[in-house]
């Protein structure tokens, strides 16, 4: 059996209240198999031709490629920015386990 292609993905939100429910919610639908949620971060970036500065959470997601595409139809729908951070990054490499269990708990229930 092969290994499904993992990816972590990574979006930031202020507050750690609004972190947690976008984890509980990735992974209640089935989208992730796991977040961790860090922070607080300090963000700086340019938004409406101005450079901010601000305190975030951020939220790193375990799914496979295959549900790569829910997860972000997920995020974007639940996400109170108006551009949410959403990146996606390869897992170079995962224990079999490891890989087996995020297919087990990303694939959509019967």
């Amino acid at each position: 059996m092969t290994s499904p292609a993992l990816l972590t993905v990574l979006t930031t939100t202020d507050a750690r209240a609004k972190a947690e429910a976008l984890a509980r919610g990735a992974v209640e639908a089935r989208v992730a198999a796991c977040a961790q949620i860090g922070g607080p971060v300090t963000s700086v970036y340019r938004w409406q031709g101005a450079v901010e500065t601000a305190e975030e959470w951020q939220v790193v997601f375990k799914t496979t490629e295959a549900r790569y595409p829910a997860l972000e139809a997920h995020l974007l729908a639940a996400h109170d920015y108006d551009t949410p951070e959403i990146l996606a990054s390869p897992v170079a490499r995962a224990s079999a386990d490891y890989a087996a269990w995020v297919e087990q708990e990303t694939t959509p229930a019967p």
